[in-house]
């Protein structure tokens, strides 16, 4: 760990302590009302001498907690090489709070940037990692597809590290002005760019495409082929789940305050919940609120004049009808990754040929079967 490490990690054991008393205050003052089961349930502290207690536990540890933070500011930083733990717990960290790290400027926030591996060729692969993940995460069981690819086909990796953490449309605007930089910097001609994604780094990629557009930038000219790789295109069943979890603590009084808990997790989560790509589909929106899948919300077309290819898994063996909503790898239905929608105006037009489902197969093995890097290899063939 670094000291920066440390300071981030004091303060939110700090904001945690202070979050969880007023948890406590509030089920406390609901429940000395004695409301009915369904009552309608208050946030109001409490008073008295249990008020004075409560405003003194949060006051003592917001003292300790600048006290803490001033003196780790005071010793010199350790800026050595970060380690591959390190980097995994950090990304893990970033994807359940890295909205809030961010806002709060918390030194365990992550930031955007690209790595390059190699040397630069005019075949540029971006890979774009999904949520709660980093950009040497690629690598697993001695696989990594970018590294293969540039020994295979002559691309030079290129990988994208990001706060899985905020909104995917806040990602995407910064990932289409970083492509923008890192196009005109390139040190040769570039004859074609080409992405691969994973999960949200799926979501993130189209967003980025929509607002390269907007922009006028010229980097979208460059894009041939975009491969997604369980890309929850229509969101998660799992995120829909905890937003029916927030709506049914937060029906009773005495349960209200547990709600505020489940709410800790990052605007990238909660944009999973439907895919959302752009800014509009959460600006001036409670994201917590309940909200049909059918809400209004922009659709986001493919880009235009580029080779897109969906693969998607199950963990069931042997070929189901796509109709189960459930279906699929464990975390992103098949449906969703395939880009199917009941609404023809949202679902995505991947051709047959542009398909594929590994069956016996979960989320994370996309990243790293042979069968996978095969299908990848066939479709981004010059």
């Amino acid at each position: 760990m670094r000291l920066s490490d440390l300071r981030g990690v004091s303060r939110l054991a700090i904001e945690a302590t202070i979050g969880v008393t007023g948890v406590v205050e509030t089920m406390h003052h609901n429940i000395a009302r004695v409301p009915g089961v369904l009552g309608i349930p208050t946030e109001e502290p409490t008073r008295g001498i249990t008020g004075l207690v409560y405003r003194s536990i949060r006051g003592v540890t917001r003292l300790v907690g600048v006290g803490i933070d001033a003196v780790l500011r005071l010793v010199d930083e350790n800026t050595g090489a970060s380690s591959a733990e390190r980097d995994a717990v950090l990304a893990a960290l970033n994807g359940v709070l890295g909205d809030h790290l961010a806002a709060s400027g918390n030194p365990l926030a992550i930031s955007m940037r690209l790595r390059r591996e190699g040397e630069p060729t005019g075949r540029i692969l971006l890979l774009a990692h999904g949520l709660c993940l980093n950009d040497r995460q690629w690598r697993r069981k001695d696989h990594d597809h970018g590294a293969a690819l540039a020994a295979d086909a002559g691309f030079t990796p290129v990988y994208l590290h990001y706060n899985s953490g905020l909104h995917i449309s806040t990602n995407g605007r910064a990932l289409a002005d970083r492509i923008e930089a890192l196009l005109r910097d390139w040190p040769v001609p570039v004859e074609e760019l080409v992405v691969l994604a994973h999960s949200m780094g799926g979501l993130v990629t189209r967003s980025a495409c929509h607002y390269g557009q907007t922009a006028g930038h010229d980097w979208p000219r460059h894009l041939r082929k975009i491969v997604f790789l369980g890309t929850p295109h229509h969101g998660s069943p799992l995120e829909r789940g905890g937003n029916w979890v927030d709506f049914l603590l937060g029906a009773s009084p005495y349960t209200a305050a547990l709600a505020r808990i489940g709410k800790i997790r990052s605007a990238g989560i909660t944009d999973l919940r439907h895919g959302n790509l752009l800014d509009e589909d959460w600006e001036q929106r409670d994201r917590f609120a309940r909200s049909p899948e059918n809400s209004p919300r922009a659709a986001v077309p493919l880009p235009d004049g580029v080779q897109c290819y969906a693969a998607g898994a199950a963990i069931a063996k042997q070929p189901i009808a796509l109709k189960d909503p459930l279906l699929g790898d464990g975390l992103v239905p098949l449906s969703s990754a395939l880009g199917r929608h009941a609404d023809r105006g949202r679902a995505l037009p991947f051709a047959e040929s542009q398909q594929w489902i590994g069956y016996g197969m979960h989320h994370f093995e996309l990243l790293e079967s042979r069968e996978v890097y095969g299908r990848i290899c066939e479709w981004l063939a010059p």
